[in-house]
Order: structure tokens, then sequence, then C-alpha cells
């Protein structure tokens, strides 16, 4: 897994003061994109013990509210792993804090497509996994057309600010905030 920046503190990309860990890798390539840098699965550098360390030593700040993962797009494959093992991690760890997460996937790809070939079946498994820990999912491609800066923690109209754990419970979408 590659990373391009560990930012601190940040207060546009999820509620109250984060960690963004800015992932490398995504297949989405939205047009205008704001990060198209990130697109490269080989661009930035490996997420390593020191940016391992960097992320926590931020994370256990007491004004800090949580991390938010990013990019790129942090449920592409190659970050699947990885971010896996953070999320745990950081539930363990800091079960107070919450975790948001940007996906150009949508919420409905994630968890209602059920008929794909075995070899992507464990990706699947892995982003159930990884949004099932996280408290807010921020879903969708970048929609230029669709572009409004009046939104809430997202770039388009067409992106949704989930809560996740408010969905999960209730088994169907619930908006953190519209």
């Amino acid at each position: 897994m590659n990373y391009h920046n560990i930012s601190y503190p940040d207060m546009n990309n999820g509620g109250g003061l984060r960690v963004c860990l800015w992932l490398s890798s995504c297949s989405h390539h939205c047009p205008k994109c704001q990060n198209p840098q990130t697109w490269d699965c080989n661009s930035g550098i490996p997420f390593d013990k020191a940016a391992h360390d960097e992320l926590f030593e931020q994370l256990s700040k007491d004004y800090i509210s949580g991390v938010t993962f990013t990019g790129g797009d942090p449920l592409h494959e190659n970050n699947l792993s990885g971010v896996l093992d953070l999320v745990n991690e950081i539930k363990h760890s800091y079960p107070e804090k919450t975790i948001w997460l940007y996906t150009g996937y949508t919420w409905e790809e994630i968890w209602e497509s059920k008929t794909e070939k075995f070899k992507y079946f464990k990706n699947r498994i892995l982003r159930w996994e990884i949004i099932s820990m996280c408290d807010v999912m921020v879903d969708g491609r970048y929609v230029d057309e669709l572009r409004d800066i009046s939104l809430a923690w997202r770039g388009s109209s067409n992106q949704r600010v989930i809560n996740v754990k408010e969905s999960l419970k209730q088994e169907r979408l619930v908006l953190y905030c519209d």
C-alpha cells in the first residue's frame, strides 16, 4: 500500500479535527478529480513503520476526533488489506475516535451487488469488513457537472455522506447529512 500524505489537523475531510491518510491507487479516474496524482498504483511512497507511527502519534492527541481514509481510493484492491489492518488497529487502540472513508464506489456497489467472479469476491468481503468498521462513508465518483461547493464534505451532489452504523443497524441507507 502506497500513500501520498498524512495531513493533520484537517478540518475539511470529516467532522472535527482529523488525521487524513491520502492513499495511492484509484481506478475510477473521475474527470477533473482534485487528486489525479493519486490514481497511479505506483505513485507515492510505501506505507511503512514510520508512516504508521506518525499516523498513530497524531491519533493519540486528545483534540483529534479521528482518522479519514482518502486518496486515491482506500477501497482499491491495492489498499484493502492495509486499510483493513489499520482500521482494526485504530478501533482497538482508539475506540472513541471516528473513522471516515472516501470512496468512488457507491454503497450499492459495495453491499448489494453479489454476482461477481470469485477473483473479486475476496475484494468484496474485504470492502464489507472495512466499511462495517467505519462510522461515515462518503460514496460515489466525483462528477464535475454536479460540482457543488456548498455541500459539506463532498464535491458533487451525487456523492453521499452515509452514517454507516445506522445504515447497517436499520438495514437501509441512512445519511449522516444531506
